[in-house]
């Protein structure tokens, strides 16, 4: 991964495909004015800050990120004169807002804040790089749709050194995401060193070996103790090298459930007491802490003070997620509580509640899974909804922050195409046209229904579905992309899943619904996954298969046909006789109308070269097919371990 980092800041990314004046900026701005002329950023230029520290400290980074371009870093001075990239603070704009103005004379750079500067220069960086130095003259007013762009990374199923963190970071950073969700503890190991229990790290943060093969059935294992934790110190330059990026980092310690790290080191947080060990499996462990001694409240209260100092984020995730009740109903202790507190449903729900408590009491926000709206939670504490989409509407409906990360459709350990093609992941299947195509404020009956149908693989009428109402949507403050690792050992592998799809997600995040087109960003990621593969980088390559999806006519009997790829621009070659398409077969340029009964065959060629395979659809007379993306429960179908 460290190696990632390097050609990260290489990339900035988006070649000139297309002749001037595109400007094809990722995520895609609000309002972008091409001139007249360009600027070149060589080893000459200098970026001007005045005497503004923290804008030093943004140029510096900036000087870094193009220094694959200009040779050098280019120097930052208090001012300059001739060719100069100049940054300041403008009150009058917000604190994540930018104007971006670049002339033949020069750029200037103004944001509401260091923050914002600092990604209007991640938007000159992309255009600096995709002319090899020389800018095109623009004008980019910008700022985000959402206040929270989150990704997570699950480091406890597989360990990421510190480099590889942050590395990621980095990407975030390029991406203009600004929320690290940092998932150091669960069943497979607890990853974050605690002073006053430090068997945490040393017993805790070890697995005697590791499952192989399918999750839910096979008893092979590789024998191999697998381990690894962050020190304080390590903790602490990580927050740090985020904090320089402008992205705070969430750390998540879970309670009640997949906590049998801690369990390991201390099995009295445990109801039976004795016996455990890190899981060896994935999934999750019937193990919970044991929420019927006073002892597991004050080690988590412990816990979380230590995290506190070590991490100065708003939130601190607690989990809140899947904790099993059968070690509960045989706990005396438990099931004395759970009586008092009128049933075993409600422990967890006493848990969550001493942690939100305590985490108030301290100044700081709870976030946790959406699990957590069992309980009756204060105002401030916030939802991120990963069960779909309904615990999100929910949430909002009921007056609490969310933040919306489908698992059906934001997850990055999930298939992006066909699993024979791809290296082993969780099962589902998230292309990432799927993830674009996501509303992340479904506030009508309709985008519900959309978000609906594509996480349950079906048409969902919506007549069906609940959607937030009026006055819920403020509170869905952002979108969140997640990375699980049960599956993804190595840096080639994180890449494979997070590019490119990462993109999409920052643009959900950041661009507004209007402003988001499907065949426009299908443009763009073509042109970053050349690039990316050009430096290194092991992105998917985007999937050779075509999508065919066809409406119904109100003149009966008729349908419009749509063929559709990732690969742009693509030659896509159709059949209209039940035969397969050939080199010289219909050459697709646009939607065509079909009879009812008509069987359309389509494939994707290169150089005269069928790619991928075969798509084939029945045109039905009764009913419209769209593409709902359906589930692939097929963990045991993959084409390799690692890409």
């Amino acid at each position: 991964m460290k190696r990632l980092f390097v050609l990260v800041c290489a990339l900035g990314l988006w070649a000139a495909a297309w002749a001037a004046p595109e400007v094809n900026i990722v995520p895609k701005p609000l309002n972008v004015e091409t001139g007249d002329g360009s600027f070149t950023v060589d080893a000459a230029t200098v970026v001007t800050v005045g005497r503004d520290a923290s804008l030093r400290s943004v140029g510096e980074l900036f000087a870094a990120m193009i220094e694959p371009v200009t040779g050098r870093a280019v120097k930052v001075k208090t001012a300059a004169d001739g060719a100069k990239i100049d940054l300041a603070v403008d009150p009058e704009l917000g604190e994540e807002e930018y104007v971006l103005r670049v002339t033949p004379a020069g750029a200037d750079v103004r944001g509401g804040s260091p923050k914002g500067v600092l990604y209007g220069l991640q938007s000159l960086r992309q255009l600096v790089i995709e002319g090899e130095g020389t800018v095109p003259a623009v004008t980019v007013k910008d700022k985000p749709y959402f206040g929270y762009r989150g990704a997570m990374l699950d480091v406890c199923r597989h360990f990421m050194p510190v480099e590889d963190v942050k590395a990621f970071i980095d990407i975030l950073a390029m991406h203009k995401l600004n929320r690290f969700h940092f998932h150091l503890t669960d069943d497979q190991g607890w990853r974050i060193e605690i002073k006053k229990y430090p068997d945490l790290a040393r017993k805790g943060s070890v697995r005697k070996e590791t499952l192989v093969g399918n999750l839910r059935t096979s008893t092979e294992y590789d024998g191999i103790p697998y381990g690894g934790y962050y020190t304080q110190k390590q903790i602490r330059e990580i927050v740090r090298y985020a904090a320089e990026r402008h992205i705070e980092v969430i750390p998540e310690i879970e309670m009640p459930g997949h906590g049998l790290g801690a369990l390991t080191a201390y099995p009295w947080l445990g109801c039976r007491g004795e016996n455990y060990e890190v899981w060896t499996r994935w999934g999750i462990s019937k193990d919970v802490f044991c929420a019927g001694k006073d002892s597991t409240f004050e080690f988590l209260q412990d816990v979380l003070a230590e995290v506190i100092e070590l991490f100065p984020s708003k939130y601190i995730h607690i989990g809140g997620d899947e904790a099993d009740r059968t070690a509960w109903k045989s706990c005396p202790r438990c099931r004395h509580l759970a009586r008092e507190l009128g049933g075993v449903d409600q422990v967890q729900c006493y848990l969550v509640e001493h942690a939100e408590k305590f985490l108030a009491e301290h100044g700081r926000t709870m976030i946790g899974w959406d699990e957590i709206l069992k309980n009756n939670l204060r105002s401030t504490s916030t939802v991120i909804s990963y069960r779909g989409q309904r615990g999100g509407i929910e949430a909002a409906n009921r007056g609490y922050d969310v933040v919306m990360s489908p698992g059906e459709i934001l997850y990055f350990d999930w298939y992006q195409a066909d699993p024979h093609t791809q290296p082993r992941a969780m099962g589902g299947f998230s292309p990432i046209r799927k993830m674009y195509g996501f509303h992340p404020v479904p506030d009508t009956p309709a985008k519900a229904a959309d978000n609906e149908s594509i996480i349950r693989g079906e048409f969902v009428s919506p007549d069906s579905v609940e959607y937030i109402y009026d006055g819920g949507k403020e509170h869905v403050i952002g979108v969140q992309g997640c990375t699980w690792t049960e599956f993804i050992e190595t840096e080639k592998h994180l890449e494979y899943m997070i590019f490119p799809r990462l993109l999409a997600v920052s643009e959900l995040a950041w661009t507004p619904r209007e402003r988001r087109e499907w065949n426009d960003f299908r443009r763009r990621i073509n042109v970053h996954v050349s690039l990316l593969h050009a430096r290194g980088i092991n992105a998917f390559p985007l999937s050779d298969d075509v999508v065919i999806t066809a409406q119904m006519l109100s003149e009966g009997k008729k349908a419009r046909v749509t063929l559709d790829t990732e690969k742009y621009p693509a030659e896509v070659r159709y059949t209209l006789d039940g035969t397969a398409p050939v080199p010289g077969s219909d050459l697709y340029d646009g939607p065509f109308v079909v009879k009812a009964g008509t069987t359309v065959r389509a494939a994707l060629f290169v150089a005269g070269r069928m790619e991928g395979t075969m798509t084939e659809l029945y045109v039905d007379a009764r009913r419209n097919v769209d593409n709902y993306y359906t589930y692939l429960n097929t963990p045991e179908v993959y084409a390799s371990t690692d890409r």
